[in-house]
């Protein structure tokens, strides 16, 4: 049981104001502060505020008493702030630049702001990031930064906002559109090429060494990408072939162009190894389709203009006329 004098004591205002946090109630108050602290002048803030000097004044004191400490030093002729004015004065300031920071990009969220894109490294390496300084120079006020990786992620938990998977079947949880189907076709240097006497003949991939990426299986029969090919072409290649594995299909190629074996290579991720030729195709004829497609997923819900011009250039950049 409280005695009179303590509850006077928890009801005296100075006390209700050093242990009250700031509401919406203060908030004019604190915008009044701010003018008053910027100019330095009560008369000066009056002006901008449209409102008397003796008006600002009062405002300050209330803040004040609210509070519980002083803002300002009066003086005959001017003001100046206290050090816990300075204090509150920079938090303000800091909190308003914040805010307002966040209403220009809500505002210009139209073109611009960073974008967060998730790759499968074998596509960023070697089809996106290629193409990347035209949507720059397209889209300059949008930063991209690109991750990758092999796993599914979790956008929410990984701020990502758009991914680009290579898969046969798209999430369900998240909105995909097509970007573009995908075949493969062995690939090597031309060098390995004339030292395995393998131009227009696959049967002579029994000398060879396989280079594949363990990632790419065919989701029906479990099988390597490479006994899918030879199955599909009636290939015979050993069940005890030589052979080498990698984790992403780009560093099989680039072992491929550095004479190591013969790589199963995507036909949109090895274009421009072939066209160089630093790379050929000794079987041309034997390309395959891939069941896998290339897909863009986002979250349902972000149907934001940045993410939607990026999804477009993609679809440019692959051809794709749909939608």
């Amino acid at each position: 049981m409280l005695s009179p004098n303590e509850v006077i004591m928890f009801e005296h205002p100075k006390y209700i104001a050093r242990n009250k946090l700031l509401n919406g109630y203060q908030l004019s108050k604190l915008y009044t502060f701010e003018v008053a602290a910027r100019h330095e002048s009560f008369a000066l803030a009056a002006e901008e505020l449209s409102i008397s000097p003796s008006a600002v004044s009062h405002r300050i004191n209330q803040l004040e008493e609210e509070l519980g400490f002083k803002l300002f030093q009066r003086f005959h002729r001017r003001i100046a702030l206290t050090p816990e004015g300075e204090r509150v004065f920079w938090a303000l300031k800091s909190s308003l630049s914040y805010l307002n920071q966040e209403i220009l990009e809500i505002k210009s969220q139209e073109l611009s702001g960073t974008l967060t894109v998730y790759s499968r490294p074998s596509i960023a390496q070697c089809w996106l990031v290629p193409k990347l300084a035209d949507f720059a120079k397209q889209y300059p006020a949008i930063s991209l930064n690109i991750l990758t990786g092999n796993e599914m992620v979790n956008f929410n938990g990984a701020g990502i906002d758009l991914a680009i998977y290579f898969d046969d079947k798209p999430p369900e949880t998240l909105s995909c559109q097509h970007l573009m189907n995908e075949s493969m076709i062995p690939v090597c240097s031309p060098e390995y090429a004339k030292q395995h006497d393998l131009v227009g003949k696959p049967f002579n991939l029994r000398q060879s060494t396989l280079l594949h990426d363990r990632q790419a299986w065919s989701y029906d029969s479990n099988e390597s990408e490479w006994h899918s090919w030879a199955r599909n072409f009636n290939v015979d290649i050993a069940e005890d072939q030589r052979s080498m594995g990698f984790d992403r299909s780009d560093l099989a190629v680039i072992a491929a162009m550095n004479h190591v074996g013969i790589a199963m290579g995507r036909k949109n991720l090895v274009n421009k190894r072939l066209e160089s030729k630093e790379l050929i195709a000794p079987f041309p004829e034997f390309e395959m389709q891939c069941e896998q497609r290339y897909y863009i997923s986002t979250l349902s819900e972000r149907q934001w203009p940045k993410i939607n011009v990026f999804i477009q250039w993609l679809k440019t950049m692959a051809g794709n006329t749909e939608g």
